[in-house]
């Protein structure tokens, strides 16, 4: 049963048919790690933890910077110089009550952390840090949400967890191969905060939704044309020379 503050608090969600007093208590009792405390990572850290979901590990090991502070809201100029991952899980903790762990770069030697979770957010800025998750994602089964940004175009990839369905699809590394090089970053092309809050909304949306067993579609690119307002969305197929999926010989999808 939720503490009658807790019914109080989050009394919008449980209106929902689809939430609910039992779909309250499975957001509270999961525990998701977003990787990158960047414009997305900041937001949807802030959104699941308004949510209210139990705990959140926060990826990150840059510290923050002037050039951030139109797009990562968590953070102000006091914060300059300082742990991206750690400002924002103290404050974090301190307005939402959520636990969160500050964590830092992910790589080879922490991916393993991740152990424990279930539920991942890739809001990481580079393609070595995504292969690395997604791989690892696919062989622990664990369910992803990717989304990247940057000038006028937003990407979201969802790889769902082995045996989600029926329906073979690709998974992250059948979209983006290993070798895959972008110049497409915020650094270099810039982006409007609010564009990359659209992303994140819809990100942390997913998760909410994958938590309370509200089916997604898995192994579909949704792309939307900020400058147009247009989606557009395409199946990803599986490539059958895929070095991360196709090694599995499985019919499940990714």
């Amino acid at each position: 049963m939720l503490a009658d503050k807790d019914f109080i608090r989050y009394s919008r969600q449980i209106l929902l048919p689809e939430c609910g007093e039992a779909g309250q208590q499975k957001l509270m009792q999961s525990r998701v790690a977003v990787i990158g405390v960047g414009g997305l990572g900041c937001q949807v850290a802030q959104l699941l933890a308004a949510a209210g979901i139990g705990e959140l590990w926060l990826f990150d090991h840059d510290m923050v910077e002037l050039s951030n502070l139109p797009r990562q809201l968590l953070f102000s100029e006091a914060d300059i110089g300082q742990s991206k991952a750690r400002v924002a899980a103290d404050l974090l903790s301190r307005r939402y009550g959520t636990a969160v762990r500050a964590l830092g770069k992910l790589d080879d030697a922490s991916i393993n952390l991740l152990d424990d979770i279930h539920w991942v957010v890739d809001c990481s800025d580079n393609f070595a840090t995504r292969h690395l998750l997604a791989s690892f994602c696919y062989t622990q089964q664990k369910t992803l949400v990717s989304g990247a940004i940057a000038a006028f175009e937003g990407l979201l990839f969802l790889q769902a967890a082995s045996g989600a369905s029926s329906v073979k699809s690709g998974c992250y590394h059948c979209l983006f191969p290993k070798d895959t090089e972008s110049a497409k970053r915020c650094a270099s092309q810039g982006v409007l905060g609010s564009a990359v809050a659209a992303i994140a909304a819809l990100q942390a949306q997913m998760i909410q939704q994958l938590i309370l067993d509200m089916p997604l579609p898995s192994g579909r690119l949704q792309r939307f044309d900020f400058r147009h307002f247009r989606w557009h969305e395409a199946r990803v197929p599986a490539d059958p020379h895929c070095a991360v999926c196709a090694t599995r010989g499985e019919t499940d999808p990714c």
